[in-house]
């Protein structure tokens, strides 16, 4: 009965340490993407988030109405330029990757009309099994 009690502290205990590292890597991250949302920019409300692993890949869907400025970012852990943020439209036709751009952590940009769109995010790195919690807002323009 013993050995039973201490297993299941043992788990719980475990449970407890990565729950609380994974809050602190999201705390972290959150505040590198909101330092990026500042005025004239106001945050849509939304944290879009994913848990990435290797070449995993998150997909969101997003919709931006035409005649208003908006700003993505996207991080991951503690430092910025590791993720790679690309945005498609509904045909998947490639309309910016900040991959281009030195992984640049947002992008500014306005669209004449109103679009549907999927944005795609995952780890920058050679390390393929490496693992990282990221984050995306997306802020437009007052």
């Amino acid at each position: 009965m013993k050995k039973i009690i201490t297993v299941i502290l043992a788990a719980l205990i475990t449970l407890v340490f990565y729950s609380n590292k994974t809050m602190a890597q999201a705390d972290v991250t959150t505040a590198l993407c909101t330092k990026y949302i500042v005025s004239p920019f106001i945050s849509d409300g939304q944290q879009y988030k994913a848990l990435l692993n290797g070449e995993e890949i998150a997909e969101f869907h997003a919709t931006f109405y035409g005649g208003t400025t908006y700003r993505i970012i996207a991080a991951s852990g503690q430092t910025e330029g590791n993720i790679v943020f690309s945005l498609y439209d509904k045909e998947r036709n490639l309309l910016f990757t900040n991959r281009d751009y030195q992984n640049s952590p947002y992008w500014d940009f306005k669209f004449t009309s109103t679009i549907d769109c999927i944005i795609e995010a995952e780890l920058d790195g050679t390390d393929k099994t490496a693992s990282g919690f990221a984050i995306m807002l997306i802020g437009f323009k007052q």
